[in-house]
Order: C-alpha cells, then structure tokens, then sequence
C-alpha cells in the first residue's frame, strides 16, 4: 500500500508537470484531470476504500499517509489551476486590447439625393415669391386625377398616360396635377401653391421610369394673361440653368391648360449652335405649362368669369438629369453611394 501511494504522488508530480509545462488545458480540462485523483470517484478516495482490506494495526498509518497526499494534491492542484486561470485571463485581456492610438473609422456623412436638390431650389425659388406647398395623395380617384382636370373618360390623353388602376375609381396619380384641384376646392383666389410628389405611369427606359418626381405649381387671380406665365417660367428656367441662358416658348396642348407651352432652355452644351445633347436644335425641353382651362376652374369651385389661372408641371428627375449631365433615370433610384456622395 505504501509502495502504491508512492506511485500515485509521483505519477501527480509527472502530470501536473507537464500541464505545467504545456499550459494547453483550459480550467474545463484541467477541473476533469484534477477529478481522476481527488473526487469521489478519484484514485486518492479509492486508496481510502482500500484501507478495510489493509491489517487493523496498519490502518491508522496508511489512512495518515492517504490523507496527507490528498492535503498535498489538493495544493499542487490548486496551485496549477491558479496558474491556468491567470494564462486564461491574460489570454482575454489580450484579445480584448484596444489600442487607442489607432486611428479611429471616420463616419460618413451622406449627401442629399439630387431629385431634392431641384425640389429644395425650386421651393426656394418659389417662396420667396409667396408660394405655398401642398402635398396631395399619391392614391388618387379618378375625378381628381381626369375628369377635374378635362380629361373625361373617352379623351385620348388617358391612354398616353398608362396609369396604373388600383380599381375602377383608385389609381396611383399620374401626375402632380390633382393637386390644383384640390387646393381650388379648399381655398378662394388668390391662390400662389406648389404641388411636388412622386407620381406613376407604366413606363421604363433610359429617360424614364414607374415612378418619378413632378412639382406642379398654380397661381389663381384677376388678369393673369400669357406674360405672367413666360414671366414666372423664365424665372425658374433662369435660376434654375443660370442667368446666361436663354428660354423660348412653344405651343402645345394638354387638355387642362389653354392656351398650352412647352419652355425651351437653349442648350449649355452647345450654347444652341447644335449638338447630341439637343439633337442638333440648340434647345432643350423643360417643363409644361399654360392657362388654366375655364372648365378646370370651374372644377375647382373658380368662377372662370373672374379669375385667371396658370399653371405648370416639372419633371425633378429630368431637371436633375440635364442640370447635373446624369445619363440614365435610373441611376437616380438605385441607392449608389458612389454616385450619390458626389452631391455633397
């Protein structure tokens, strides 16, 4: 028995040496190699059961020499494991270590998107002449969207709009237009209003899109004529393309305007000499415009008898597309950063 007590305080030293040495068990490990000598099941406590087999006389010294290599092993354990634990802990500290003279991720700042850019400096532009901002529904009904505005069911113009209907009297507005309505419904003359929104038509290609930005603008009082409305279009066009620009009028028809235009920009590329960019006319398209028709007004519960109306529409994304030379609209909708952070 003594020779095997021996034995087990040896084979201890050898283990707990090579733990030592290694320092590759982790506390987890190293609790279940302690467990193997000094646990109930462990071969210390299993000398102690021994101990009934052993002569009388010879138990109490055998049971003083187990005891004493059960006190001397819990202290070699305790002393190993202590060291595991501060390698674990100096391990961590390690892998947590900050290094605060690192240079730090510096925050990006982002950029307004250019379809704001045009509708802040067309608001901007606006304002200071008295115009308010409306916002109006971007589900539309069919009398706001149409009728109102002297589009009734049988005008061709429906058909050039696409529109797509949610039911026979909802659909997503195909223009900022409704919005005339709606103010001249709820407000008397003089009316000086701007409309921006997104509107939807079923359209996809490089200059177009589903869905797109217009801001509509309207201004309802006594005696407006023709002057007025190149007066207020050549403002914008000027503001918005610089003041060295010229602008020209062009006869059109939209159903809820008459007389109706088109505003033309002479072209910055080419200064109007003719170039790709305004296909050799030395003009650019920018927006539509006119009176607005007596029926519209009438609409609008606006005696035509005594007011006069104009109004106009603005694409945003066509404006941002030929003021900051942006080649296709889709570019406008598709969440690039890199393109996006050039409007800072």
């Amino acid at each position: 028995m003594k020779e095997i007590i021996k034995n087990l305080q040896t084979e201890i030293s050898e283990v707990l040496s090579q733990v030592e040495a290694d320092m590759k068990l982790s506390s987890k490990e190293f609790f279940e190699l302690q467990g193997n000598y000094i646990s109930k099941t462990g071969k210390i406590t299993a000398l102690l059961r021994e101990l009934g087999k052993v002569p009388k006389e010879e138990r109490a010294e055998l049971g003083k020499e187990i005891n004493a290599l059960k006190v001397w092993a819990e202290n070699q354990f305790a002393r190993v494991e202590k060291k595991i634990k501060e390698a674990e802990l100096a391990k961590r500290y390690e892998s947590e270590k900050i290094d605060i003279t690192i240079k730090g991720k510096e925050p990006k700042i982002g950029a307004l998107h250019p379809v704001t850019h045009i509708k802040n400096e067309i608001i901007g532009i606006f304002e200071g002449l008295g115009f308010d901002v409306f916002e109006g529904p971007e589900i539309e009904d069919d009398y706001h969207n149409f009728t109102a505005l002297n589009v009734p069911a049988d005008h061709p113009a429906r058909d050039m709009q696409d529109t797509f209907f949610i039911n026979e009297k909802l659909l997503l507005r195909t223009q900022t237009s409704p919005g005339q309505i709606r103010v001249m419904e709820n407000r008397k003359p003089p009316i000086k209003v701007l409309v921006p929104g997104r509107v939807f038509r079923s359209d996809d290609d490089a200059t177009h899109s589903a869905m797109f930005h217009q801001m509509e603008g309207l201004v309802v009082d006594k005696g407006l004529t023709v002057c007025d409305l190149y007066g207020v279009l050549n403002k914008l066009a000027l503001e918005l393309f610089g003041e060295n620009r010229k602008t020209r009028l062009r006869p059109n028809f939209f159903p809820f305007t008459e007389p109706s235009v088109e505003l033309d920009v002479s072209c910055a590329m080419c200064g109007g000499d003719g170039c790709k960019l305004c296909k050799g006319t030395g003009w650019i398209e920018v927006l539509g415009g006119g009176m607005v028709h007596p029926k519209v007004l009438k609409n609008g519960g606006v005696d035509p008898e005594v007011y006069t109306g104009l109004a106009f529409g603005v694409g945003m994304d066509r404006i941002a597309m030929l003021k900051y030379g942006i080649p296709n609209i889709k570019l406008l909708f598709e969440n690039d950063a890199r393109m996006l952070e050039q409007f800072k």
